[in-house]
């Protein structure tokens, strides 16, 4: 099975996570399915009062430069130690 397809079914198995992962948790996932979808971060950070936002860029940021088969594979990871 290719790193993607496991990706993939690591996003649908993520939508049954029964307790809500605390905020760092979930802004790592989001990180990481970014990276993997779209690749590294594009455009301006949000600013004024896009707490949301701006914690999203923040974190989607930080994996520049990581490669979208390694972003799967930690995707893959986190999401297993979650179920």
């Amino acid at each position: 099975m290719t790193d993607l397809s496991l990706f993939n079914e690591s996003v649908a198995k993520s939508k049954t996570i029964g307790e809500r992962p605390s905020n760092d948790v979930l802004l790592k996932l989001y990180a990481l399915y970014k990276q993997v979808t779209e690749g590294d971060v594009q455009g301006s950070r949000p600013g004024g009062f896009d707490f949301k936002g701006a914690a999203k860029y923040e974190a989607w940021a930080k994996l520049k430069g990581i490669s979208q088969d390694v972003a799967a594979k930690d995707y893959v990871v986190l999401v297993n130690s979650l179920v």
